[in-house]
């Protein structure tokens, strides 16, 4: 279930959000979109402004850009000039349907007792061998930022239990490293890079 004072942030703060000075996860994302082949399919989650979907498609992908933000989606659609699904996690019912997923800072918003599940949707709807790219604030337990926004801050290890449980991975790797965020403080990420 979606965080109502989240939700409320981005339904508030939409536009300057999603028009904001943004380091795209270039080296991340072409790593990723090196794994796939042309035209591949990619669900992306939390799309936000929609600059990684449209960077993933001007090199030819066949993106299907998503947000549980209405307010964002419309952003998003203003940017890449194609409609962006308006859906939570828990939502996600495909099967077998994309090579690829993409979730830059978004599963960090799922609740911890919520993960599991939301990433056993996220296997489900990979195609054998597909890929699965996702961030994480890193932490000691959930909590909310200086905007309200709630996050799941995991650990390595729980984190990797989350995805264990979920499911049985062919390949799962988290890479540490330091960046920053939205709310301009410096902050300690999670990429965990999956194979079904």
């Amino acid at each position: 279930m979606a965080d109502e004072a989240t939700l409320r942030f981005y339904a508030d703060n939409a536009a300057a959000y999603a028009r904001r000075q943004r380091n795209l996860p270039g080296e991340r994302l072409a790593t990723f979109l090196a794994l796939m082949a042309p035209g591949a399919s990619i669900l992306e989650l939390g799309t936000g402004g929609g600059q990684d979907a449209l960077a993933m498609l001007s090199q030819g992908f066949d993106v299907t850009p998503t947000d549980a933000s209405p307010e964002l989606a419309v952003e998003a659609e203003r940017l890449i000039g194609r409609p962006v699904a308006v859906m939570r996690f828990d939502e996600l019912e495909a099967e077998a349907a994309y090579d690829g997923v993409w979730a830059s800072a978004c599963l960090l918003h799922a609740p911890p007792e919520e993960l599991t599940e939301d990433l056993r949707r996220i296997h489900r709807a990979l195609k054998p061998q597909g890929h699965f790219l996702a961030s994480f604030k890193a932490g000691n337990g959930p909590g909310h930022d200086g905007f309200g926004r709630y996050y799941n801050y995991p650990g390595r290890e729980e984190l990797l239990v989350h995805y264990r449980d979920a499911a049985a991975w062919a390949e799962l790797d988290i890479e540490e490293v330091d960046g920053g965020g939205y709310d301009g403080r410096p902050t300690r990420w999670l990429w965990v890079m999956a194979r079904r």
